[in-house]
């Protein structure tokens, strides 16, 4: 689980995309530009392939503002997630 108190990627992720894992749920954070300014894109994928060779249908997607609250609410989105979806994830740790 992702600890938000210790989670600080906003930074990081004004500059590039923040990719990590957390046991078989990958996944990115990523600074969307929009018509007005810029939106925290999630997107979460099953292990073992990266980003660019996940078929997209496997992908989910989520947005958030782009700023330090919306990293914290991204943050629990995705502990939500990993815990809504835990048999997806195990067995993707399994291949």
């Amino acid at each position: 689980m992702i600890a938000k108190e210790n989670f600080h990627v906003f930074n990081f992720v004004n500059k590039e995309d923040y990719i990590a894992s957390m046991k078989g749920m990958r996944y990115m954070l990523h600074k969307k530009s929009v018509e007005d300014g810029a939106k925290l894109e999630v997107i979460i994928w099953p292990e073992p392939y990266c980003y660019a060779k996940t078929p997209e249908e496997k992908k989910q997607r989520m947005e958030f503002d782009f700023s330090p609250a919306g990293v914290e609410e991204a943050a629990d989105w995705l502990n939500e997630q990993y815990v809504q979806q835990k048999p997806l994830w195990d067995l993707s740790c399994k291949l």
